[in-house]
């Protein structure tokens, strides 16, 4: 096997020529590390390199670090460590690409969006088996995943169409007053390793869209999905500069795109606290922020519930993505009349969750991510308890997956557990009993998250009740599932700036423009 030819171009080296089989590290050849690679239909889907200005892009100084399969702790790959000179190079190159790309007619930029969109959707098997192997999330959740963000290219390319839909009626006699829509300009994004496909095209798709170009740091955990979307953009004819994936140390790359005042916004999803490093950073350039940070979701069950539902809904809420999802329902209030049957349900439920390798059949729950989830989780989990929290199963690490831990439900947490007061990022189920509507609404907003709340009731006054008094982004009301692209994606108080999806988020990558014309004869 030989690897790609390589030359040095503007400083970076770049990948000119590739033989037909994959090599996943530039300047060390070798054989596919991980056995399922041999499930991949399309070999070229897995990257090694880094992707700037249309090219497949080494580290200047060879570097590179290794991607692992968090349940079998197998190499998948070697990914490129792209440092300073390649950021560089990358914002240069969106930079470049820019005028065009703006000034290219918007149902263009939606027939390319399309395209992409249905290059995924093609190739959905291989890019859920490259999830799999980098993130763990069992195999039907990483399909899932992937027509989730298939959907925001077909989403935003209607959206680039609509983009000037707004007008303003003159105030003033012989004026003509128009209001538009213009794109903002090259911009970074930075994504987070549980939906690492998801977290992209929300976030690049709208911006696309809107006719800005991006510079894109995925995580360092999940390089993989990122470098073949990348792939697929340049099948899907994105012109070079247009779509740039740096990947690497994120202290270098994500602080150097904050300081570079050529990017104009930064779009990231990740914990509150890299959010306000971040934030702070970007202060000097007053670049746009779209912000989607921690999220430590109530789940509140009435008495009047359907009870197997308010389970149904649970599970759904608490388990998906092995519980590491912003989404979920860390904190479960249960009215107290029926405490014991829905505590006695969902224990049922979720010791008959199977945990595994994603690519096991049947497999409900992975590993966690790394060692530091998994030390954190185990971590609340004995606070809790040692707070007189009562165990009613799991609290272990699986016998046989080292990172996986065993999905567990806590009861009666009192308020003082470490757990109602840090987002959890694992499949442990908190329960709380709760005796009144007004207490609920208190204990439920008492964090400074505000992303998403669930209620489970049948009383639909309470509904809109609810609805109203709970201080989040996003309430569902007798159901889980809400995300979309028609929908603003987004939350309060320590949960983020701005929205992704729907229209909002597409106007996060423009600036509005005010245009007072003279019509005086």
């Amino acid at each position: 096997m030989f690897g790609p030819i390589l030359c040095r171009c503007g400083g970076i080296l770049v990948e000119i020529a590739s033989p037909a089989e994959i090599v996943m590290n530039a300047h060390i050849p070798h054989p596919l590390p991980h056995a399922a690679l041999a499930r991949l239909a399309d070999p070229r889907l897995l990257r090694g390199l880094g992707y700037v200005n249309g090219r497949w892009t080494a580290a200047a100084d060879a570097a590179d670090f290794a991607v692992t399969d968090p349940a079998s702790g197998a190499l998948v790959g070697r990914v490129a460590a792209l440092g300073p000179a390649e950021t560089d190079a990358a914002i240069v190159a969106a930079c470049a690409a820019f005028p065009l790309w703006r000034d290219r007619l918007p149902q263009d930029r939606a027939a390319i969006l399309r395209r992409w969109g249905a290059l995924m959707l093609d190739h959905c098997e291989d890019l859920a088996l490259l999830m799999v192997l980098e993130q763990g999330k069992p195999l039907a959740e990483a399909r899932g995943e992937i027509g989730y963000a298939a959907s925001f290219m077909d989403w935003f390319a209607g959206e680039a169409l609509r983009i000037n839909a707004e007008s303003v009626t003159s105030h003033l006699p012989d004026a003509e007053m128009i209001l538009r829509r213009e794109a903002l300009g090259p911009v970074g994004v930075v994504t987070p390793w549980n939906f690492p496909s998801a977290m992209i095209t929300r976030k690049v798709a709208a911006a696309l869209a809107a006719g800005c170009t991006t510079v894109v740091h995925p995580s360092a955990e999940t390089p993989l999905s990122a470098l073949a979307l990348a792939e697929l953009a340049e099948r899907a004819g994105v012109p070079a500069g247009v779509f740039n994936v740096v990947p690497g140390d994120a202290s270098q790359i994500v602080g150097q795109m904050c300081a570079d005042d050529r990017l104009r916004g930064m779009s990231f999803t990740g914990s509150t606290e890299v959010g306000r490093l971040i934030a702070t950073q970007c202060a000097p350039g007053m670049k746009r922020l779209v912000m989607e940070l921690g999220g430590h979701a109530p789940l509140i069950v009435f008495a009047d519930a359907d009870l197997d539902r308010a389970v149904e809904i649970a599970m759904d809420a608490k388990f998906a993505t092995s519980g590491q999802d912003c989404l979920a329902a860390n904190r479960i209030f249960v009215e107290r009349p029926v405490l014991v049957a829905f505590t006695a349900k969902l224990a049922a439920r979720i010791r008959a969750l199977r945990v595994g390798h994603g690519l096991e059949p049947g497999t409900d729950i992975g590993p966690l991510m790394h060692d530091r989830a998994l030390a954190k989780v185990a971590a609340q989990v004995r606070d809790a308890v040692a707070k007189g929290a009562t165990l009613v199963t799991g609290g272990t690490v699986h016998p046989d997956l080292p990172l996986a831990y065993m999905p567990t439900l806590l009861a009666h947490v009192p308020a003082d557990a470490d757990i109602l007061t840090e987002e959890t990022f694992g499949p442990v189920a908190a329960l709380m009993p709760f005796d009144s509507e007004a207490e609920v609404i208190a204990r439920a907003n008492g964090t400074d998250y505000g992303l998403v709340a669930y209620v489970i009731t049948q009383n639909g006054a309470r509904q809109l009740r609810l609805a109203r008094a709970l201080e989040f982004g996003m309430v569902a009301v007798n159901r889980m599932k809400i995300t979309g692209g028609p929908i603003p994606f987004g939350g309060w108080k320590m949960s983020g700036l701005g929205r992704e999806g729907s229209r909002h988020g597409l106007e996060a990558f423009t600036e509005l423009k005010y245009l007072c014309i003279d019509t005086a004869a």
